[in-house]
C-alpha cells in the first residue's frame, strides 16, 4: 500500500482527493502542490464578488495551508509549481516561485488535478493588454475588481456567453457597470437549445446589457474593442471568457496518453496510462453515458466525485463509474436556467432517434404568490421513451425539476417512469401534477401518436406561407396580441364553429401555453379531423422565440404584440 501521495493542483479535485486519502489512511504522507497563492477556494463563487453578493474577497478561500495541516495533517505548498514528472524515478520536479529554488519529491502515487486555463487567442490584437482580464482564481477576480474601482471604469466588454461570461456580465451589471456581452456564436449558453435560450437573450437585453451575437473580437484597444464586423464597442476593461483548455502540458511531457478530446485519458478508476498516476477534474477526458463517447466536462461536482473515486482505488476499494451526463444551473438576472443530459444538437450529433416536448406549466399553484410560468423542454428517445435530457427556464425552482430528470437519466428512466413519479406537493412549492409529470404525459402522447406537434421554430415559416392557424384563446386574450394571420376560435366556442375549420389542409392550433389547444385538438380529432397540429410552446413560447431577433434585426414581426406572462 502506498504511503506517499503527491497531489498537483489544490482546488476542487486535488483538495478532495487529498482529503479522501487522509480519511482512508492516517499514516500516509500527503502533500499538495499549488502554483497559485491559494488552495481550496470557491471557484464557482468568484463572479459574485464583483457585485458584492460575496462581500469579502478573502472569504472565497475556503481553507488555508495551516488549516489543512491542523485538520487533515496534509501539507500544502502554495506558490510551488510542478514543472516535470519523472515517471521512471517516480519523482516530480518542483519550483518554489517565491525563491526560484528547484527540488525533487518522490511519490508512490501521484494525482494530477491541474484544471483548465482560459483561452486567450493571440490572433486578437491587444489580447494581452493590461485592461484584459480572465477569471480563473481569487487573484484574477481581485485584480479585475481593483482595476474597475481604481480606474473608475464605466464600460466593460465581456467576451464569451458561457457560464463564466454570463455570471461576470450579470454581477458587473448589478454593480452599475455598462456591459457589452459579445458571443461569436448565434446564442449564449451552448448547453441550451436555440429555442430555449431566446428566453435568456430577452432577459439579458431587458437588463440593459448590449448583447452582441454572431460577431467575434478582432482587436482590443485602450477604451474599445473592434469586432470582426468592423463595429467598435466602448470598453475600458475586457473580460475574456471564451472558454478553457485542459492543462495537459505536464502529462504530455511525461508521455501520458492524451484522449481524442484533448484531455488526459483515464480509465474508469481515473488512472492514467501510468498505473501510479491518477488524474481528475477539468483536465481529463470523461465518458458520456448517453452518447457513449468521450467528452470533457468542466464542473466542480463531477471533479469531486472523480477525486473520491481515485483515492478509493488507490486503497483497493471498488469504484463504480457511470459516466457523466452534465447537469448545470445558472441564474441570469431574474431568470433561473438549468439543464441536464442531451440537448437537440447533441442528440443529432450522436445519431440518436429522439423527439421532445416543450411545455410551460406554472411552477406552483397560480393562486400562490410568486407563481410564474416555467419553460420546460424534455427530450426522449424514440421508440423507447428513455429520458435523454431536459432544460428548464423560469423564475422558480428550475434546479429541483432538472435534478429529478438527472436522477431519472441515471436510472435509465423512461417517460412512463417519469409520469408515475411521486413528488412533494404543496401549493406554495409546486402543483399536484408537477412540471416534470406534466412533461412526461405530453411526451407519452407524442410518442404514442395521440396528436402531432410543430415547434416554435417553425411558426415564422408557417405564418409567412399563410398556413391556417387557429388561436383558441378567448377574444380578450387574442386582442392583446396574436399571430398576424391567426383565426380566433376560442375553445369555449369551438364546438359551435367546427364548420369554419378546413379538413383539406393542415391546421395548426395554439393557445397561451398549449394546454387549451391540446384540448381543442382532442375534441376535433373525435369529430373526424386528422389534419391537426399543436404548436408546442404556443403564444408564450412564440413571443419569447421571436422577441430578441425582432429587436436586433428589425425584421417584420409575425405577431401584433408579445405576451410574456
Amino acid at each position: 500500500m502506498s504511503n506517499r501521495i503527491l497531489v498537483i493542483g489544490g482546488v476542487a479535485g486535488g483538495a478532495s482527493a487529498a482529503a479522501r486519502a487522509r480519511r482512508l489512511d492516517e499514516s500516509a504522507e500527503i502533500i499538495i502542490f499549488e502554483r497559485g497563492p491559494h488552495v481550496s477556494f470557491s471557484n464557482c463563487s468568484l463572479p459574485f464578488y464583483l457585485s458584492g453578493i460575496v462581500e469579502d474577497v478573502d472569504s472565497l478561500v475556503l481553507m488555508d495551508p495551516e488549516t489543512f495541516k491542523s485538520q487533515y495533517n496534509i501539507e500544502v505548498r502554495v506558490n510551488n509549481e510542478v514543472t516535470k514528472i519523472n515517471r521512471d524515478k517516480k519523482t516530480i520536479v518542483v519550483k518554489d516561485l517565491a525563491t526560484g529554488r528547484e527540488y525533487e519529491e518522490a511519490y508512490d502515487k501521484l494525482v494530477l488535478s491541474p484544471g483548465a486555463s482560459p483561452i486567450l487567442p493571440n490572433s486578437i490584437e491587444g489580447v494581452h493588454n493590461k485592461n484584459v482580464f480572465t477569471v480563473r482564481n481569487v487573484v484574477d477576480i481581485d485584480n479585475l475588481s481593483r482595476y474597475i474601482k481604481e480606474n473608475n471604469i464605466k464600460d466593460v466588454a465581456v467576451i464569451g456567453g458561457g457560464f463564466i461570461g454570463l455570471e461576470v456580465a450579470e454581477n458587473l451589471r448589478l454593480a452599475g457597470i455598462d456591459i457589452s456581452l459579445v458571443e461569436a456564436l448565434n446564442q449564449v449558453m451552448a448547453p441550451f437549445d436555440y429555442d430555449m435560450v431566446q428566453i435568456l437573450h430577452k432577459e439579458i437585453m431587458d437588463q440593459g446589457v448590449d448583447l452582441i451575437l454572431e460577431d467575434g473580437v478582432k482587436k482590443i484597444g485602450e477604451d474599445y474593442i473592434e469586432l470582426q464586423s468592423g463595429r467598435r464597442v466602448k470598453a475600458e476593461a475586457i473580460v475574456m471568457a471564451i472558454g478553457v483548455r485542459p492543462e495537459t502540458q505536464l502529462a504530455r511531457e511525461a508521455g501520458l496518453e492524451i484522449g481524442e478530446t484533448g484531455g488526459i485519458k483515464v480509465d474508469h478508476n481515473y488512472r492514467t496510462s501510468d498505473e501510479d498516476i491518477y488524474a481528475v477534474g477539468d483536465a481529463i477526458e470523461v465518458y458520456n453515458r448517453l452518447t457513449h463517447k468521450p467528452s470533457r466536462l468542466a464542473l466542480a461536482g463531477p471533479a469531486q466525485r472523480q477525486a473520491r473515486a481515485a483515492a478509493d482505488h488507490m486503497y483497493n476499494m471498488p469504484v463504480r463509474n457511470n459516466g457523466v451526463i452534465g447537469s448545470s444551473v445558472i441564474r441570469v438576472f431574474n431568470m433561473n436556467a438549468a439543464c441536464t443530459g442531451l440537448n437537440e444538437k447533441q442528440a443529432k450529433q450522436a445519431g440518436i432517434s429522439y423527439d421532445f416536448v416543450y411545455v410551460i406549466p406554472g411552477d406552483k399553484v397560480g393562486l400562490m404568490p410568486n407563481s410564474n410560468p416555467m419553460h420546460f423542454k424534455l427530450l426522449f428517445e424514440v421508440p423507447t421513451g428513455k429520458i435523454l435530457g431536459a432544460q428548464a427556464i423560469g423564475k422558480g425552482a428550475v434546479d429541483k425539476r432538472i435534478d429529478v430528470i438527472a436522477t431519472l437519466i441515471a436510472m435509465d428512466g423512461t417517460l412512463e417512469d417519469l409520469k408515475e413519479l411521486e413528488l412533494c406537493y404543496s401549493p406554495m412549492f409546486g402543483t399536484a401534477k408537477d412540471v416534470v409529470n406534466h412533461a412526461a404525459l405530453v411526451g407519452l402522447n407524442i410518442l404514442n401518436g395521440v396528436f402531432k406537434q410543430v415547434p416554435v421554430t417553425k411558426v415564422r415559416e408557417l405564418v409567412e406561407s399563410n398556413a391556417y392557424i387557429i388561436d383558441v384563446r378567448e377574444k380578450h386574450e387574442y386582442e392583446k396580441g396574436h399571430l398576424i394571420n391567426a383565426v380566433n376560435i376560442p375553445l369555449s366556442e369551438l364546438r359551435q364553429r367546427v364548420d369554419e375549420i378546413p379538413k383539406d389542409r393542415p391546421v395548426y392550433l395554439h393557445c397561451r401555453s398549449s394546454q387549451r389547444s391540446y384540448n381543442a385538438i382532442m375534441a376535433l380529432q373525435h369529430m373526424g379531423f386528422d389534419n391537426l397540429y399543436n404548436i408546442s410552446g404556443s403564444f408564450l413560447g412564440i413571443s419569447y422565440y421571436e422577441y430578441f431577433n425582432d429587436q436586433v434585426s428589425g425584421r417584420n414581426k409575425i405577431l401584433t404584440n408579445y405576451n410574456f406572462e
